[in-house]
Order: structure tokens, then C-alpha cells, then sequence
């Protein structure tokens, strides 16, 4: 079971990140993502596959002040 912001989540093992947050329905810009404690960079994003039991964080920034 893959982890996602603490949560349990549906997606399978293998799924890549981009694939993961269009199904999250992540904004384009202003994203940024951890797998077990490593930020992956946007450019990897399309190649970085999940293994079962990853812990995925992901924060979206936000305006306001």
C-alpha cells in the first residue's frame, strides 16, 4: 500500500509520479514532492515509479498572506 500525505491511498505500486498527481488533480505549478524523505525533482517525476509502501508527500503552495 503506498502512503500518500498520511493517508492510505488506491494507487498501485509502479504508478509514476506525474501519473499520481493528475490523478491527485495537482495544480501545474507550485508543486513539490517527497518519496520516503527525498525530494524528487519535477524533472523526474515522469520516471520515478513507486515501490509498495512508499510514503509520498506532497505540498502544494499556496498564496496569501
Amino acid at each position: 500500500m503506498i502512503v500518500v500525505n498520511g493517508e492510505p491511498s488506491t494507487v498501485a505500486p509502479g504508478t509514476t509520479l506525474d501519473v499520481l498527481l493528475a490523478e491527485l488533480e495537482a495544480p501545474a505549478r507550485g508543486v513539490a514532492v517527497a518519496v520516503d524523505g527525498e525530494v524528487v525533482p519535477r524533472g523526474a517525476w515522469e520516471s520515478t515509479a513507486l515501490a509498495d509502501e512508499a510514503h509520498v508527500e506532497v505540498v502544494v503552495a499556496v498564496q496569501g498572506g
